[in-house]
């Protein structure tokens, strides 16, 4: 059997401010950061140029929407040469007027843009109406060789759909990573808050154990309250498992850090070969799983 070394990933958990120039100069900081203590792949948290905006419909906020190529994969390119890593950098992608994707960019170790992931679920909930930014991904669930491993990426909302985990896994990744900006509503933390940060830790490890992969959840810190709302305060605790599903790294919930965390292949050998739940998949009867609901009697 051929093996493949270890490699470390740097996750960067930020607070975002109103100064786009100065969030894209901390996220530069921050890969060099990360490069200097061994990471060879660093992920940024989701929409890390701006402060969260989707927390209003304000067509406004279409001004920070970008190509891809462009500003801010340009600035990145040079940091992921400089620094000889792969950098995955969410970015909200203009496409055309009218038409915008929440992207993450995919930048190999010699600054060429590898690919991009257009999130696929969408949600639009109080303080988090997407849908009035986003347009649904259209480039499917797909995964990015690199020259350390094969790196699959899901944004935020996609952490709660296992079909999305499945799919990436798969295809051969060897972690996937969640650029993600997760938090309570103030009148919730207190009663539900809790629950809310447990369950959202759960299903993610759930889906490194089912895949047998490792699975890396990527946070802003710090309270956002644009005028006119109740705001969120995003909780950080940016977190890196391995594939039977145990944390080995955790931020603050508070705190600006990079956490460090390490895929080992060897390991993923290892945990699929004791649980093999992809040999035991029952391919054959799955049939339905495409649909909505089972409300009626398939053809």
């Amino acid at each position: 059997m051929q093996t493949r070394d270890p490699f470390k990933v740097g996750l960067v958990q930020m607070a975002m401010s109103a100064d786009t120039a100065a969030n894209l100069d901390k996220a530069c900081a921050q890969i060099r950061q990360a490069a200097s203590q061994g990471a060879k792949v660093v992920c940024l948290p989701e929409l890390f140029r701006s402060p969260y905006f989707c927390q209003t419909e304000d067509t406004s906020s279409f001004s920070l929407a970008e190509t891809i190529p462009g500003p801010s994969t340009e600035a990145l390119a040079w940091e992921a040469r400089r620094g000889g890593v792969v950098v995955l950098a969410s970015i909200f992608e203009r496409r055309a007027p009218g038409l915008c994707h929440n992207t993450t960019a995919v930048i190999g170790t010699d600054g060429a843009l590898l690919g991009k992931y257009r999130k696929m679920h969408i949600p639009d909930d109080p303080g988090y109406y997407e849908k009035f930014y986003f347009t649904p991904g259209d480039l499917g669930f797909q995964i990015f060789p690199t020259e350390v491993g094969n790196l699959g990426v899901l944004v935020c909302w996609d952490q709660w759909f296992p079909e999305a985990a499945r799919l990436v896994a798969l295809r051969g990744a060897d972690i996937i990573l969640y650029p993600t900006a997760i938090g309570w509503h103030p009148a919730e933390k207190g009663s539900q808050g809790g629950a809310q940060r447990d369950a959202w830790r759960t299903v993610q490890r759930g889906h490194a154990i089912a895949n047998g992969i490792y699975v890396a959840a990527v946070n802003r810190v710090g309270q956002e309250t644009p005028p006119g709302t109740p705001g969120i305060e995003f909780w950080g605790t940016s977190f890196f498992c391995d594939p039977q599903g145990v944390v080995q790294g955790e931020a603050s919930g508070e705190k600006e850090e990079i956490l460090i965390g390490t895929v080992d292949p060897a390991r993923i050998e290892d945990v699929r070969r004791n649980w093999p739940f992809l040999r035991d998949r029952r391919i054959d009867a799955y049939r339905g799983i495409d649909r909505r609901f089972l409300d009626e009697a398939l053809p």
